[in-house]
């Protein structure tokens, strides 16, 4: 009987081959790169102030006097605040995915590989979480701890925890349950050294495809809190506050009204891609 533990990292060239041979992946990444790019380098691409306002020039079309898309319901440049924003849109969408990663893959490890009354414990515990509607759960949560991008962050990442948890529970308990674990439990081996050896590396696959799956969640929730006005706050630049900002515009300037919701989309619809790619080429199924 062969009880050893799968190469793990001669696994991962199939998949990366196998996500480079996919076009939505492809599309994904680029897309990806070209956001958090632009993102980045917000102060090369334009050298308009996100703050500054006018009067004079709300609501402009795109390329009034140098306002490549135009400007917002105060006069302020569009292209400063979607590039400006869209640092504040992605940190509330990946920060709260890798926060609820580290916290619910590690209740999940736990619970999965000791079992028993540890188990029931945990996920007892996650099922509360759970039970309520993700968004709903964000709101409650944004409501109780009050605006901000701190607490934004502090309550996606609580709605996340449980079901990255039951995610990392389930594989654990699959892995838990193998051969090679059995063997190198029977030589002796502790806890801490059969978990590092070969069950995280093991389970730790499902969880990146589920968390990469979220991040395309968490920026529309926190879009959506920054809408509701339980997000961050004025006057910072965030996609979902300037689409509720420029709501009441949409009769007048609707191209300039849609813009941050392009951009909401996209983003999303480039995780969407690299996450379908990632799951396809890891062979997870849900």
């Amino acid at each position: 009987m062969d009880v050893a533990a799968p190469p793990i990292g001669q696994a991962r060239w199939p998949v990366v081959r196998r996500m480079a041979r996919d076009p939505g992946v492809i599309g994904g990444m680029i897309l990806l790169v070209v956001i958090v790019g632009a993102v980045l380098a917000a102060p090369l691409v334009t050298g308009f102030d996100p703050y500054r306002s006018s009067i004079l020039l709300r609501l402009k079309p795109m390329l009034y006097r140098g306002h490549l898309l135009g400007t917002d319901e105060l006069g302020r440049d569009m292209l400063a605040r979607l590039l400006y924003g869209g640092r504040i849109t992605l940190l509330v969408g990946f920060a709260p995915v890798l926060v609820a990663s580290a916290i619910g893959g590690t209740l999940g490890l736990i619970a999965g590989y000791f079992g028993g009354g540890v188990n029931m414990a945990i996920m007892r515990v996650m099922d509360v979480f759970y039970a309520f509607p993700s968004v709903l759960l964000a709101v409650a949560l944004s409501g109780a701890l009050g605006g901000g991008v701190q607490n934004a962050v502090v309550a996606l990442a609580l709605v996340f925890i449980a079901p990255i948890c039951r995610v990392a529970e389930s594989a654990t308990t699959e892995v838990r349950h193998l051969d090679f674990v059995a063997a190198a439990r029977a030589s002796g081996a502790g806890h801490g050294a059969i978990l590092r050896v070969h069950v995280i590396g093991h389970m730790i696959g499902p969880v990146v495809v589920y968390a990469s799956g979220l991040c395309s969640l968490s920026i529309v929730l926190a879009a959506g809190l920054s809408f509701l006005g339980l997000g961050v706050r004025p006057p910072e630049p965030d996609w979902g506050l300037m689409l509720s900002a420029l709501r009441q515009a949409v009769y007048v300037a609707p191209v300039n009204a849609a813009l941050p919701g392009v951009a909401i989309f996209l983003t999303s619809l480039a995780f969407n891609l690299v996450s379908d790619g990632l799951r396809d080429a890891m062979a997870v199924r849900s």
